[in-house]
């Protein structure tokens, strides 16, 4: 398995840094943040894109994917979502990224069925330019389908090889579901894995990896099992919690700890 960082870690570095840093501590690539207060996000123009890629490209790591904030079930008009979704997708292409995070976003104002197919018939929309550009659009298990069983009930129903799956590990654990529960679900769709540690279900600051309370053991013994071998991102979520130590002294750490327990897999 390849190991990333997300840059929601470090927010607002510059792309030489972000590379200096994969590079330093052993990552094989980075998931970039698409905000408006990141160096690159959808405004960027060819050149700074084009630009961002060769020093990625020059210092060895892959852009894995692109975060992107559009909650594809809430509620209403599709063309906005749709339209930010084939930009992000863009964005992608133009940095060498394979995929695009999306998150379900539905809202106590809809019903299951309603969030379910208000997301199913977006990221439909929004599939064929993901195609035709070499991006895949992957659904994060995430607030109102925090679940790999609720994340592939859309997924199951758009049926597209250009939309997926992001298995964040802390979101299915906090639904109630086991590694081995998550991953059967979301299997057949996943893009890649984000890993990170909190102290407690009440308590979800970022907390360095073995830390805190998640199975990451497990989730990497399963996904080991399985035969899986993609991408382990480390998503260390330093922009919402002011308190929590920097992330680049923990990303040697981080690298190492997850190599252990590869090994230990094995």
């Amino acid at each position: 398995m390849k190991l990333a960082f997300s840059t929601l870690g470090v927010p607002g570095m510059p792309v030489p840094e972000v590379v200096r840093l994969a590079a330093t501590h052993g990552y094989h690539g980075v998931e970039l943040r698409a905000h408006p207060e990141e160096p690159l996000n959808l405004t960027s123009t060819a050149a700074e894109r084009a630009a961002a890629r060769e020093a990625f490209a020059a210092g060895g790591i892959e852009v894995l994917g692109v975060a992107g904030y559009v909650k594809v079930a809430e509620p209403g008009e599709d063309e906005p979502h749709v339209t930010e979704m084939r930009a992000l997708v863009e964005l992608a292409h133009d940095l060498g990224a394979g995929f695009v995070r999306v998150f379900p976003g539905g809202s106590t104002e809809q019903s299951g069925a309603e969030a379910d197919a208000t997301a199913e018939r977006r990221l439909g929309l929004a599939a064929e330019h993901a195609a035709g550009l070499g991006v895949r659009i992957l659904l994060e298990t995430h607030d109102s389908h925090r679940t790999g069983a609720a994340a592939t009930r859309v997924l199951g129903t758009v049926g597209h090889k250009s939309t997926g799956a992001l298995w964040d590990t802390m979101h299915t654990w906090l639904g109630g579901e086991q590694p081995e529960e998550s991953y059967l679900a979301l299997a057949p769709y996943l893009g890649y894995v984000q890993v990170k540690d909190i102290a407690s279900r009440k308590d979800t600051t970022p907390l360095p990896l073995g830390a805190g309370v998640l199975p990451l053991g497990e989730v990497v013994e399963v996904l080991t099992r399985e035969g899986w071998d993609g991408w382990l991102c480390w998503e260390y979520e330093k922009r919402w919690y002011a308190d929590a130590a920097d992330l680049a002294p923990l990303l040697g750490p981080g690298a190492e700890y997850l190599r252990r327990l590869l090994n230990e897999a094995a």
